[in-house]
C-alpha cells in the first residue's frame, strides 16, 4: 500500500500526527474484527461520499430525518444497510435515535459490526478533517490488504449505559487489559467491544489532542498553544458539531 504522506504540501506536520495518521491508514487497510480490508476501505470511501448525498441533504433540512424516504447516492460497493449507517452517522449524527439503532440491529447487523463501522468512520473523518483545516490535499485511501477478519467478540463486552455493549473497566482483562490506559470515561468505553478500533481511535486522539495523562495535567502545556486555547477551540468545535457528550 502507498504510505500516507503530506511531504509535498510544504506545511510542517508534527511527527506524532504524521505517525498516527500513517498508523490509521495501515489499520484501515487491514482486516478488522468483523470486516475484511476491502470492506473497511469501502466504508472509509463511503464516509467521504456521504456529504454529497441528495437524500442526506434533504433529510438534514427536514424537521425530522425520519419523515424523508429514498435511496442514498452511494458508491455502489456496500450493502444498503451499511450505506444507511455510514450516511446517517456522517451527515446527521445529532439526530440519531435508539429506535433507529434497534432497527439497524433488527435488519441483521451485529452490534460489534456497527461499532467497527463507527470506528472506521471516526478514524477516516479525523484524518480528513485535519487535512481540510490545514489546507492540505486529502490523502488517497489505502489499498486494502488481504486476509479474513478475526470475528472475535471480547468476553468482557456486556450491555451497559450505551446502545451498544461495551467493556467496563472492571471487565477489562487479558487481551483487553490495556484499553483503559489511562482513563475510564464513557467516551473511552464506546468502541471497546471492538478493541482495536478503540485503541486506534485513541491513538489519533493522543496525537491530535492530548493523551489521558496529559488531559489531567493542567500545569503543563504540551502543545504550541496553551491548554486554555486548546479547550476553547475544542468547545467551539463541539458546539458547532452539536456534540451532546
Amino acid at each position: 500500500m502507498t504510505d500516507l504522506t503530506y511531504d509535498s504540501e510544504g506545511v510542517p506536520i508534527r511527527e506524532a500526527i504524521l505517525v498516527a495518521h500513517r498508523d490509521t491508514w495501515r489499520r484501515l487497510a487491514q482486516p478488522g474484527n468483523w470486516f475484511d480490508g476491502q470492506t473497511r476501505v469501502a466504508i472509509a470511501a463511503e464516509s467521504r461520499n456521504a456529504p454529497d448525498c441528495a437524500l442526506c441533504a434533504e433529510r438534514k433540512a427536514a424537521l425530522s430525518p425520519y419523515s424523508i424516504q429514498g435511496r442514498h447516492d452511494s458508491l455502489g460497493t456496500l450493502p444498503a444497510k451499511i450505506v444507511e449507517i455510514v450516511h446517517r452517522i456522517v451527515t446527521d449524527p445529532g439526530r440519531l435515535r435508539k429506535q433507529w439503532y434497534e432497527g439497524v440491529i433488527a435488519d441483521g447487523m451485529a452490534d460489534t459490526e456497527y461499532v467497527e463501522i463507527v470506528g472506521v468512520i471516526c478514524s477516516t473523518v479525523s484524518v480528513d478533517t485535519f487535512a481540510h483545516t490545514m489546507g492540505l490535499t486529502r490523502p488517497d485511501l489505502p489499498t486494502p490488504e488481504s486476509g479474513e477478519p478475526s470475528r472475535r467478540r471480547p468476553s468482557g463486552a456486556k450491555p451497559g449505559l450505551a446502545w451498544v455493549s461495551w467493556i467496563a473497566p472492571e471487565d477489562a482483562s487479558g487481551p483487553e487489559a490495556d484499553i483503559y490506559e489511562p482513563g475510564t470515561s464513557n467516551i473511552r468505553r464506546a468502541l471497546t467491544s471492538v478493541p482495536d478500533e478503540q485503541r486506534g481511535f485513541f491513538g489519533l486522539v493522543h496525537a491530535q489532542y492530548l493523551s489521558g495523562t496529559e488531559i489531567t495535567d493542567f500545569g503543563t502545556d504540551y502543545r504550541a498553544i496553551t491548554r486554555a486555547q486548546i479547550e476553547l477551540i475544542a468547545g467551539r468545535v463541539s458546539a458547532l458539531n452539536q456534540c451532546v457528550y
